[in-house]
């Protein structure tokens, strides 16, 4: 994928900062979510954006600069979405939170699927923003998992390092299952769930300061 700059094709000015201005970029970046949930970056030109969004080109230059700025724009606010809900549910069950931050994470993947392979894959190496956005989701899962986990976000390096791996590993997956949909959202969620508490498991293991929470443990 192809992130490079491109021209602006009108001048633009200081930050927009009046209510209307800021109402009038979020509507934008709410049609852009819709145009780009399924379509890559690159399969759309400003000309296809314009038309499609029933604005004037020059409109998207004059708030996002570029057509780049507009998508990172999108996908930040997408992002901003998915990460404000993984921190949210605090007052859940540890079990129901991990549950529901899962699901959430495999809706945002599957709703949005092209900003999705942008995030986990897409960028990686040759967008160093969009290389921010992912590790700024990738922080927010990890802390979310902790705190359900052993209810503080202090973690050790080998803590740190097991969830590290499983968020990885969750992210190639949930790739591979937006490609080939062949497990239902609530099955893939289980099966996401029990790698975690195996991760948790072996984290115990090497490191008994982080025991795993009694429903990450196996009976008998």
């Amino acid at each position: 994928m192809n992130l490079s700059h491109q021209p602006a094709a009108v001048a633009v000015a200081g930050p927009r900062g009046t209510e209307r201005s800021l109402a009038r970029r979020a509507e934008l970046i709410a049609i852009g979510r819709r145009l780009f949930a399924d379509t890559s970056y690159d399969a759309l030109s400003m000309d296809d954006i314009a038309r499609q969004a029933h604005v004037a080109k020059g409109l998207i230059y004059y708030y996002f600069r570029s057509k780049r700025g507009y998508y990172l724009a999108i996908v930040q606010d997408a992002v901003a979405d998915l990460v404000a809900f993984a921190a949210s549910g605090a007052d859940l069950p540890a079990v129901d939170r991990v549950h529901r931050t899962i699901d959430g994470y495999l809706r945002y993947a599957e709703q949005n699927q092209a900003a999705y392979r942008t995030i986990v894959s897409g960028g990686v190496g040759f967008d160093t923003e969009v290389h921010a956005i992912r590790d700024s989701v990738r922080e927010a899962i990890i802390l979310t998992i902790a705190e359900g986990a052993y209810g503080r976000t202090d973690l050790t390096p080998p803590a740190r390092m097991g969830l590290l791996s499983w968020v990885c590993g969750v992210e190639g997956a949930t790739l591979d299952w937006v490609d080939r949909p062949e497990l239902s959202r609530d099955t893939m969620r289980e099966l996401l769930v029990k790698t975690l508490g195996g991760v948790l498991r072996a984290v115990e293991e090497i490191e008994p300061a982080c025991p795993a929470p009694a429903p990450a443990r196996r009976e008998g």
